[in-house]
């Protein structure tokens, strides 16, 4: 008698739909505070990009439009507003002085850390929430994995690791 192999894991929709909409109201959440705060959600987007670079990573246009996921254009616009307002200055590169650097003024500091706290606050409130759908969804996730890598319908399975030889 055959064995039936089990029916794949389906995703989780209605996690992943609550993911997103978790996602979603944290964003409408830091949007509006950004605006209250005066500011444009980009603006503080980009004070955040600057502030939280990795370690290593030059505060140059093109990785902080990186870091936007912005054309290097409408990177330059946002930095052009935030130095206006006293929030960003361009520096010269001193290896390279082609090349533009940025950076937090103290007023820009200021700014994005009162921003900051904020949103830790609002992170206190929704984070359990987040936490326990992220969690559920990468347990589902797991276990999928888990299932494809014993289904034997699947081409990559395979029962004899060996690898084939040819005798000529």
């Amino acid at each position: 008698m055959e064995k039936r192999h089990q029916k794949p894991e389906t995703p989780n929709f209605k996690a992943m739909a609550e993911l997103r909409y978790q996602i979603r109201c944290f964003l409408r959440f830091s949007e509006n505070a950004a605006r209250q705060a005066g500011i444009e959600p980009q603006q503080h987007q980009l004070l955040l990009a600057v502030k939280g670079l990795p370690e290593g990573a030059t505060p140059t246009v093109g990785v902080l439009a990186e870091r936007m996921q912005l054309q290097h254009h409408s990177t330059v616009e946002l930095i052009d507003r935030l130095v206006e307002r006293g929030f960003l200055l361009r520096l010269r590169a001193i290896d390279d002085r082609r090349q533009v650097l940025v950076k937090l003024t103290r007023d820009g500091e200021k700014f994005l850390e009162t921003l900051a706290l904020h949103h830790l606050q609002e992170l206190q409130s929704v984070g359990p929430t987040f936490v326990r759908v992220l969690q559920s969804l990468i347990k589902k996730s797991k276990l999928a994995r888990d299932q494809r890598k014993h289904d034997p319908l699947d081409p990559k399975f395979t029962t004899n690791p060996r690898k084939e030889t040819h005798h000529g």
